[in-house]
């Protein structure tokens, strides 16, 4: 969808070989490197604590860790999330690890986002969204030598944070890297209640190095390796043992400084993400169950950039390879092992071109141009997972084929004290391994049993959105923004009655189908307000609704949303009010087992001080010790109470 506003992006300090700036609707900054939205505690927060301050974005909770993103109440399904345009998959079969959970704070230098079909040259399948995380890289010429110190602690849950990177960077070779490690223990909701399994531990390291080969040549790798442990998922009925990551890519680079072309860049890449659920420490567990799952990924993309006159326009190229295996162990007691593959070792293989281009028209107006064509195939290369699913639906392949594609257009003119956005775009997706090949995978949002469906039709939508921006005058501005999907053959779970459940207390099993059509709308307003020169006001306020084919509520849509944030900031010192909070959830989807969530408001206190190289950031979270749970956490589990945090960051 269209931005909301429009965002001033200073200059990176130093050259990469990252990907020419793209068109986007907004941008989360990590580092300190450029301007935009900023999480208040700094390089300290979480990815997900990041992920929060994009307006289109909401957060499925269902512990302490990996929160699983939404953008325009859309869940992963309808996303596409990738790495500095590295196709990344995650590897549990309840989303458990999405890909946001596999970086940390110290890798990156922005999150950027494409809402809707307007997405990044890389995106596939993105009807709701793309999430690009951007990869912080020293470059070349920037300060010969830095170094960075983060520490951070939250009261509530006992969460310790700890990170320290460090830079070289010349005219020819630049490398970075850094360490970063987070402990929690178990949180307390409102009132003062402790949350059992809400604990977590994750390390993370990484390393970037570039090398110049010549002035308009140059080369880059990156190495990540992330690990977490013991996390604990209040929510669900496992934990995770182990959620283990690595990730690599190298680039090259070529730019022209003169004619139609700008840049070139090509990468590989390959990442391979391992995730171990596991019932031990779990109290009254009739039947232990070990479930691992596997996911392996080898890639590559090509874009070239350039401009002539007022085209400015980028080809890409894109293809990935990506192997899914997850299977089952349960230990009854007095009797064998019993065995079940739930991801049949699916290796899909997907190509793809893409184009883009940003035409500059008269009288202040703008046009943008998007299209994707993306070519995939799918082997079921496990014979007991085949001939499992076999049962249900007889005379299935072992192997499918899909064409998937996207194409859109955006349309912007600006007046004096107003800007003018509309949008439209058609966008399809392929099923994914869950819902095509999944095998008795438990649901406990809505305790059914859940098994895939290979003969599911691609998904694909319709958008329209619009916005409109109105300043008057340099201290006041409004923003609307709405955007609606209609879509076709909508993929959901449906109740099959002839089978029954494999999971005990399961509510029976549901099979994934195509409903004719769905509908998701999405709609806000921003205010914002300059008070003085030091003090700023905003205010959100955001709608939503959606609905299946029968005129039934669709599942994990946001009720009225609404925030206001106070700000003082003088020279060095930034204090902050902030209030939000949900209207009561009564429109929910009872047919596909939600529950009623109550209103709640909670505020928020922070401050942030810099004194040369040193920052120290202070705040109350929850500062009234609401006792209360979002639409999106998980079986109503309950949000932190009042946490105290301070963190302090040094920079040289």
């Amino acid at each position: 969808m269209i931005s909301l506003f429009l965002l001033s992006l200073a200059t990176l300090q130093g050259d990469t070989i990252a990907s020419p700036s793209r068109q986007i609707d907004e941008v989360v900054v990590v580092s300190n490197r450029q301007g935009g939205k900023r999480s208040i505690k700094g390089q300290v927060a979480s990815i997900d604590e990041h992920l929060s301050q994009l307006s289109h974005v909401s957060l499925v909770r269902r512990g302490s860790y990996a929160w699983e993103p939404m953008v325009n109440n859309m869940q992963t399904e309808r996303l596409s999330t990738t790495i500095d345009g590295m196709k990344i998959f995650y590897a549990c079969t309840d989303k458990m690890d999405p890909v946001t959970s596999y970086v940390e704070s110290g890798n990156l230098q922005s999150i950027s986002l494409n809402a809707g079909l307007n997405g990044n040259p890389q995106a596939t399948g993105n009807i709701g969204g793309a999430l690009d995380l951007r990869l912080r890289k020293a470059g070349f010429d920037a300060d010969p030598i830095a170094l960075s110190v983060q520490a951070g602690y939250e009261a509530n849950g006992h969460l310790q944070v700890y990170g320290a990177d460090a830079a070289y960077s010349s005219h020819r070779f630049y490398i970075n890297g850094g360490l970063f490690y987070r402990h929690a223990d178990n949180y307390k909701t409102g009132g003062g209640y402790e949350l059992p399994f809400s604990q977590f531990h994750k390390f993370n390291a990484f390393a970037n190095l570039g090398v110049r080969l010549a002035e308009h040549d140059a080369v880059e790798g990156v190495v990540i390796v992330d690990h977490a442990g013991d996390v604990g998922y209040p929510a669900l009925a496992m934990d995770v043992k182990r959620a283990d990551a690595f990730i690599t890519s190298l680039a090259h680079r070529h730019t022209w400084s003169q004619g139609v072309f700008d840049s070139w860049e090509t990468k590989v890449y390959f990442n391979h993400i391992l995730h171990d659920m596991d019932d031990t420490k779990r109290p009254d567990v009739v039947i232990h169950m070990d479930m691992p799952g596997r996911s392996t990924t080898a890639g590559f993309y090509s874009l070239l950039a350039g401009s002539y006159k007022s085209h400015s326009f980028k080809f890409n190229a894109d293809g990935y390879f990506n192997r899914l295996f997850a299977d089952m162990t349960m230990y009854p007691g007095g009797a064998a092992p019993m065995y079940m593959v739930t991801w049949p070792d699916v290796h899909t293989y997907n190509t793809g071109l893409a184009a883009t281009d940003d035409i500059m028209l008269p009288h202040n107006q703008t046009l943008r141009l998007s299209a994707k064509l993306a070519w995939q195939q799918q082997y079921l290369c496990n014979h007991e997972g085949y001939e499992a699913l076999k049962v249900f639906f007889p005379g299935i392949d072992d192997h499918y084929q899909q064409l998937t594609g996207r194409i859109a257009a955006s349309y912007s003119l600006s007046f004096s004290s107003s800007k003018l956005s509309i949008g439209a775009g058609w966008g399809s997706r392929a099923p994914t391994v869950t819902e095509a090949y999944g095998y008795y995978l438990n649901n406990t949002f809505d305790k059914y049993d859940y098994i895939g469906n290979p003969r599911l039709s691609n998904e694909s939508a319709i958008e329209a959105n619009a916005a409109f921006k109105w300043q008057p005058s340099g201290q006041f501005s409004l923003d609307v923004d709405a955007g609606v999907f209609f879509f076709s053959n909508y993929i959901i779970g449906s109740f099959e009655p002839r089978l029954s459940a494999m999971t005990l207390g399961a509510a029976g099993v549901k099979v994934y189908h195509n409903i004719p059509h769905a509908t998701i709308v999405n709609a806000s307003l921003t205010a914002k307000w300059n008070i003085t020169g030091s003090i700023q006001a905003e205010s959100t306020l955001g709608w939503a609704t959606g609905r299946d084919d029968a005129g039934d509520a669709l599942p994990l849509i946001s009720p009225l949303s609404y925030s206001a944030r106070l700000a003082y900031h003088k020279k060095s010192l930034l204090v902050q009010a902030e209030m939000r909070g949900n209207a009561r959830q009564s429109d929910y989807a009872a047919k596909y087992g939600e529950t009623l969530t109550a209103a709640w408001t909670v505020f928020n206190l922070s401050a942030q001080y810099s004194l040369g190289n040193i920052t120290i950031r202070t705040g109350i979270e929850n500062l009234f010790d609401r006792l209360y749970a979002t639409y999106a956490d998980w079986n109503d589990i309950p949000q932190k109470g009042r946490n105290i945090y301070i963190n302090l960051s040094f920079d040289l």
